[in-house]
């Protein structure tokens, strides 16, 4: 051991002394110069978003479907996870003026949370980059043949550029509502 540690203390002063010797680094290190982190690939977004669905959401709750559709773009898709989709703003125009006028007498959403992102970078596919507003609630309804129906959605809605919305993407099971339509 004691041979040893001589050694030991000599390896370390020559490694130091080798080390101090180098030339000093010429690379600049200062943040100005470096390269900025990208973006995450999402955030939070502006919370306003969440208050653009709530609103609209009341909207079509009472009724007031003309105000609702406002909120969309002239090139909107409304799309059902059964895989069932409108395409245009007039079509859902149609859609909606129509079950709401002759077959859904009351609506009542309850129980809501949003959570509006901003997706910098799609994960992967055809994901759209930009503002998106993820709603989970409970909706109450009072169909016009008298039938009564609870149950739970969850959206997706995208905003475009304009902060219309052009893609909303329902999450729900339709067969309880059929059922409650008495459609088979």
């Amino acid at each position: 051991m004691q041979k040893f540690l001589p050694w030991a203390v000599g390896c370390c002063l020559l490694f130091s002394c080798n080390n101090a010797s180098k030339e000093p680094s010429t690379k600049d290190t200062s943040a100005s110069t470096a390269t900025p982190a990208p973006p995450p690939q999402s955030e939070f977004a502006d919370a306003r978003y969440t208050e653009m669905s709530k609103k609209a959401m009341a909207q079509l709750g009472s009724g007031d479907v003309t105000a609702w559709l406002d909120n969309f773009a002239d090139d909107a898709v409304f799309i059902w996870s059964s895989g069932d989709s409108l395409a245009g703003k007039a079509a859902i125009a149609n859609y909606w003026k129509e079950r709401r006028g002759k077959v859904i007498d009351s609506l009542e959403f309850t129980n809501d949370i949003w959570l509006p992102l901003k997706v910098n970078r799609p994960q992967r596919g055809p994901d759209i980059p930009g503002i998106w507003v993820l709603g989970w609630y409970q909706v109450r309804v009072k169909y016009k043949n008298g039938a009564h129906l609870g149950f739970w959605i969850h959206q997706d809605c995208h905003y475009n550029n304009t902060d219309k919305i052009d893609r909303y993407i329902q999450y729900i099971d339709k067969a309880p509502i059929n059922k409650a339509l008495g459609v088979h």
